[in-house]
C-alpha cells in the first residue's frame, strides 16, 4: 500500500506542468473563459501548508479595521446572529464518505494537511459583545452534542440548525445563554456516505419557508448514480409541517445559502466539479431558480458536456441553465451574506461577501480570502474586489483559511469564521480620528 502511494505520489509530480492555469483567462463574472478539458491520471494536488498568524491579521480595504473577536474555536463554520445580537458559531466536521480509488486516498491525504488539526465541536458556541467593542463580555457553548452543526436559521422565536443527517428545531428565549431542551426534527436530511457533509441553510424572507443545500455524494457520479437520489439540490421545506420540495438540481455542493435583500430572491455559493484542469470547472454564485437543472453530472457552466460521465444525459443537458456569476476556479467559496440597510457605505454599500476556502486542486493557489460581489438592482453589476486577504504567506503557506461570513447592519461589522487557525475575525470601519 505504502509503495503504491509513493508511486502515484511521484506521478502527482510529474504532472505539475499540467496544474498550471492560464493567467490570461478571465474566469469571474457572467462569461468566464473556460478552456479545454484537461483530465489527467492523477490530478494536480497542492494545498497551502498551515503556518500561525504570530501576531498578523487578515488585511482589509483602507479605512477598516481587523481583530479578532474570539479564538480556540473547535473548527468554526457557519455564523447566525440572535435578535438580541448575539453571534452564534457552528463548529465541527462531519463526513464519512470511503475512499474509491488510489487517488482519492492521495487527495484525502493532500486536503488533510492543510486543515486544522483540533478535534470536531460538535457544537454551536454564542458570543456576546454588547458594548460593541470586539471583546465578548460572555462566551458560552450554547448547544452540545450535535452531528456536524452546519447551517443556521432563526424564525419567530426558534433557532434551526442543519446537521448531516437533519434539520432541527430549538425553542429559544431572548437573551439566554445555553439551551438545553431537547431537539425536534423537523425533517431528516440525506446522509448516506456524505461525500459532501456540509448541510446549508437559510429562511425565506417572510419566514415560512427553510432553504436546505444538499451537496453530492461524488466528484462527477463515480460512486453511481443511485447514491445521488436527492444529492446536489436545495430543498424548501415547511417549517411548521416539515413538508420538503426540491426547488433545484444538478447544483453539486451548495455550501452556502442567503436572501438578496432587495428582491427576496435565494442565492447560493456552489462548489464545482474536480479533475478537469486547474481553471475547470469555475465555483459559482448564482440564484436558484425554481425547476432549474444546473448541471452536474453531465455538463458545467450550462451545457457544456462533461466527458467522463457514464452514460450520457443529452436530454438533461439540453435543459441545463447556467449560473449567474462565476467566482473562478477551484476558490471553494464556503460563506455567503448580503450586506443590508446599506452596508458599510460607498463602494460596499450592495452586495455579497463570500468566503473562499482555498484550493487544493491546482498548482498556483486560488481563493483563500473573502471577496465582495457589487449587485445593483439585485443582480450583480461588477467584478470581484478582495475585501480580506492575507490569509496566504509571501511564500504560499495558509495562516487561516474563511469560511462563513455574516454582515450586522447593526453594528456595522462584518464577522469571518477562519477554521484554520480557528478564529472569527471581526472587520469594522475605522473610528474616525477625533
Amino acid at each position: 500500500m505504502i509503495r503504491s502511494l509513493m508511486g502515484a505520489t511521484a506521478l502527482a509530480l510529474t504532472l505539475v506542468a499540467c496544474g498550471q492555469s492560464d493567467p490570461g483567462l478571465n474566469q469571474t463574472g457572467a462569461n468566464p473563459d473556460l478552456p479545454g478539458v484537461r483530465e489527467t491520471l492523477v490530478p494536480p494536488m497542492k494545498i497551502a501548508s498551515p503556518t500561525g498568524w504570530n501576531g498578523a491579521t487578515p488585511t482589509a480595504p483602507a479605512g477598516f479595521t481587523v481583530t479578532a473577536m474570539a479564538t480556540d474555536f473547535r473548527i468554526p463554520r457557519q455564523m447566525l446572529i440572535l435578535p438580541n445580537g448575539d453571534i452564534l458559531v457552528a463548529e465541527g466536521r462531519g463526513g464519512n464518505a470511503p475512499a474509491l480509488r488510489p487517488k482519492d486516498v492521495i487527495a484525502g491525504a493532500i486536503k488533510k494537511q492543510g486543515n486544522t488539526q483540533v478535534e470536531s465541536g460538535d457544537r454551536i458556541t454564542l458570543l456576546r459583545d454588547a458594548n460593541n467593542d470586539g471583546q465578548p463580555e460572555v462566551r458560552t457553548v450554547f448547544i452540545d452534542n450535535l452531528d456536524a452543526p452546519y447551517g443556521l436559521a432563526f424564525v419567530e422565536g426558534t433557532l434551526y440548525v442543519a446537521t448531516q443527517d437533519a434539520l432541527l428545531s430549538f425553542p429559544y428565549q431572548a437573551g439566554q445563554t445555553r439551551i438545553t431542551a431537547p431537539a425536534t426534527e423537523v425533517t431528516k436530511l440525506p446522509s448516506q456516505i456524505n461525500h459532501h457533509w456540509t448541510k446549508s441553510l437559510t429562511a425565506s424572507a417572510d419566514g415560512q419557508t427553510l432553504y436546505v443545500g444538499i451537496g453530492s455524494n461524488s466528484n462527477v457520479g463515480e460512486r453511481g448514480m443511485a447514491v445521488e437520489e436527492e444529492r446536489a439540490v436545495v430543498w424548501a421545506i415547511d417549517r411548521v409541517t416539515g413538508a420538503r420540495r426540491t426547488v433545484a438540481t444538478g447544483i453539486r455542493n451548495p455550501t452556502a445559502l442567503a436572501i438578496e435583500p432587495q428582491t427576496s430572491a435565494l442565492w447560493a455559493v456552489v462548489n464545482e466539479r474536480d479533475e478537469i484542469g486547474p481553471q475547470l470547472v469555475p465555483d459559482y454564485l448564482t440564484s436558484v431558480r425554481e425547476g432549474a437543472f444546473y448541471g452536474w453530472p453531465y455538463s458545467y457552466w450550462g451545457k457544456n458536456v462533461d466527458p467522463r460521465v457514464r452514460p450520457q444525459r443529452p436530454d438533461l443537458v439540453a435543459t441545463a441553465v447556467a449560473p449567474d456569476y462565476a467566482l473562478g476556479s477551484h476558490v471553494a467559496a464556503l460563506g455567503l451574506s448580503f450586506a443590508t440597510n446599506g452596508g458599510f457605505g460607498g463602494t460596499f454599500a450592495q452586495g455579497a461577501f463570500i468566503g473562499e476556502h482555498g484550493s487544493w486542486n491546482r498548482q498556483d493557489l486560488s481563493g483563500y480570502k473573502v471577496v465582495w460581489v457589487p449587485f445593483a438592482n439585485g443582480r450583480p453589476s461588477g467584478p470581484p474586489v478582495d475585501f480580506l486577504s492575507g490569509f496566504l504567506t509571501k511564500n504560499g503557506q495558509a495562516r487561516g483559511r474563511p469560511v462563513g461570513v455574516i454582515f450586522d447592519p447593526v453594528r456595522r461589522i462584518l464577522l469571518v469564521a477562519d477554521d484554520l487557525s480557528n478564529t472569527v475575525w471581526r472587520v469594522a470601519p475605522r473610528a474616525p480620528r477625533s
